[in-house]
C-alpha cells in the first residue's frame, strides 16, 4: 500500500451521487432514544403544542418543535452548557444529525435560530413538555409520587461582580469607593490605589437592597459553594426518592429562602403528577434543616403531606406562647418523626439522591452555569435539563445506560470483566512449567 498524501488546495467536485455520501450508522445510545420517543409520538404532539405559536401556513417553515427539542435534549447528553456550542456538536456530528432527522443537504439549526424559538415558546410548553416526559417515566413504572426529597444549588449567573451599579442613582463600584476614600481625606487617588484600598477593607459587604447587575437584573449578589461571591440563580429540584425520577424542577432568585419555596414545590411537584396521570399523590416531603420554618411546617402539615425535615440548633428552648396550636403540633411531630428510624433513612436516602440529580443536570449536563440572562429563560432552560435527567432515567431502565458516555464505559467494564475472567480460567493451565536451577 502506498503512502497516502493530502492535498493542500483540493477542488471539491461540482455534483455529488447520493450513493457517495459519507453517512453514519448512528450512535447506540441516541437510535435507542428516538425509538423511544416515536413510540411516545413525540414529535405530532409537540408539533400540535407550538402550532398556536406559529403564524398560519404562511411565510418560511421553521424549526420542527421536535428537532428544536432534540437539540436541548444533545446539550444535556453531551454536557454543553451553551447553545452555540450545541449547535457546532449538531452540525459536526453524523450521529447527531441521524438522530435530530437533519440531512446532509440541509443545515443544522445555529445558535441565534435556538434564541428565537425559546423567545417565542412561552414557559408553558416547556412546562408541558417536562410532563409528557414524566407521563413516559410513569409508563415505564418509574413514578411512584409518595414521598419526594427537596434542596436546591446555586447557579452562577452570566454577569460579572465588577459591573454592579447602585439601585438608586446608578453609580458603580469604582465611584462607591472614590467616595470612601474622599470621606476618610485621600484625594484624587489613582487606580491602582483605588484597588488597593478596595482590598484591604474590612467587613466588606454587599446588599442586593443597594446593588444590581445592568446586564442581568434578575440575578441576585450570592455566596457559591466554594465560597466565592457572585451573581446567581437558584435551581431547586423535588425528586421522587423511590425511583430518582424528577417530580419538579425551577430556577428562583438566589436570595429567595428556601423554606419560602418549599410550599410552591409541594404543590407544583402534586400539579405535575396529574398533568404526567400519576395516581400517585405527595405523602412525605423530606429536607434538609435550611427549610425547617414553623409556618411552612403548618401549612404543609395542613394538606395532610408528612414532614422530615430536621431543626435547626438552637441554645434556647422554643416558646409557643401566643402562637396557634396547629403551628406547635406540626413543629413537634415533625421533630418526633425527624428523630425516628424512618427519618434518619430518609435523609440518607435525600442528601444521596436528590445531590444525584444536582451532578447530572448541573456537573455532568452542563446546567452549573446560566449563561442565559433572565430569570424566565433560565426556568426554560433547566425546565428542559430535568426533562433530560428524566429520560436518562428512562434509558438506563430500558437500554441500561443514561447517557451516550456511559454506553463506552460500560462496553470497555464488560470487555475489561471477561478478559479478566479468560486469564483466570486459562492462566494457570497454558502458564509453562518453571525451571529450577539444578542443586549443587
Amino acid at each position: 500500500m502506498a503512502l497516502g498524501r493530502k492535498e493542500p488546495d483540493r477542488q471539491e467536485p461540482l455534483w455529488t451521487a447520493t450513493h457517495k455520501i459519507a453517512r453514519s450508522e448512528g450512535h447506540p445510545f441516541y437510535r435507542a432514544l428516538n425509538r423511544m420517543l416515536a413510540r411516545a409520538d413525540f414529535d405530532r404532539w409537540v408539533e400540535a403544542l407550538c402550532e398556536p405559536y406559529y403564524a398560519e401556513r404562511t411565510g418560511r417553515p421553521g424549526i420542527p418543535p421536535g428537532v428544536y427539542f432534540r437539540m436541548l435534549f444533545v446539550g444535556y447528553f453531551e454536557g454543553i452548557e451553551s447553545q452555540r456550542g450545541i449547535a457546532w456538536r449538531c452540525a459536526d456530528s453524523l450521529s447527531i444529525r441521524e438522530f435530530l432527522g437533519v440531512p446532509l443537504s440541509e443545515n443544522t439549526p445555529d445558535h441565534s435560530t435556538l434564541t428565537r424559538i425559546r423567545q417565542r415558546l412561552p414557559m408553558s410548553v416547556y412546562e408541558k413538555v417536562f410532563a409528557f416526559v414524566l407521563r413516559m417515566a410513569d409508563g415505564a413504572g418509574l413514578v411512584e409520587g409518595k414521598t419526594i426529597a427537596v434542596d436546591s444549588t446555586m447557579l452562577e449567573a452570566n454577569a460579572a461582580m465588577k459591573s454592579i451599579v447602585r439601585r438608586e442613582g446608578g453609580g458603580d463600584w469604582d465611584a462607591y469607593v472614590r467616595c470612601l476614600m474622599a470621606a476618610e481625606g485621600i484625594e484624587e487617588p489613582t487606580d491602582e490605589d483605588v484597588r488597593r484600598y478596595d482590598r484591604g477593607r474590612k467587613d466588606k459587604k454587599v446588599s442586593n437592597k443597594d446593588w444590581e447587575s445592568p446586564s442581568d437584573p434578575d440575578s441576585r449578589i450570592a455566596r457559591m459553594k466554594d465560597g466565592r461571591t457572585h451573581l446567581a440563580y437558584k435551581a431547586s429540584h423535588a425528586v421522587d426518592l423511590d425511583t430518582e425520577v424528577i417530580v419538579e424542577a425551577d430556577v428562583l432568585a438566589a436570595d429567595r429562602g428556601d423554606a419560602d419555596s418549599l410550599e410552591g414545590q409541594v404543590e407544583q411537584a402534586e400539579e405535575n403528577l396529574h398533568k404526567a396521570g400519576c395516581a400517585g399523590t405527595v405523602r412525605e416531603v423530606v429536607a434538609d434543616k435550611g427549610y425547617h420554618k414553623a409556618a411552612v411546617l403548618e401549612r404543609v402539615a395542613e394538606r395532610g403531606t408528612r414532614t422530615y425535615i430536621p431543626e435547626r440548633r438552637s441554645r434556647r428552648r422554643r416558646r409557643w406562647k401566643g402562637k396557634p396550636p396547629p403551628r406547635q403540633k406540626a413543629c413537634n411531630a415533625n421533630r418526633r418523626r425527624t428523630k425516628g428510624t424512618r427519618g434518619r433513612s430518609l435523609q440518607r436516602r435525600r442528601s444521596e439522591k436528590v445531590e444525584r440529580s444536582f451532578a447530572h443536570t448541573c456537573e455532568t449536563g452542563g446546567g452549573r452555569r446560566a449563561t442565559l440572562r433572565g430569570l424566565e429563560p433560565n426556568r426554560k432552560r433547566h425546565k428542559i435539563l430535568a426533562a433530560a435527567h428524566n429520560l436518562g432515567r428512562i434509558m438506563r431502565e430500558e437500554f441500561g445506560v443514561g447517557k451516550p458516555r456511559a454506553l463506552q464505559g460500560r462496553l470497555g467494564a464488560l470487555w475489561k470483566l471477561i478478559l479478566s475472567l479468560l486469564l483466570w480460567i486459562l492462566g494457570p493451565k497454558s502458564a509453562p512449567p518453571r525451571r529450577t536451577a539444578p542443586v549443587a
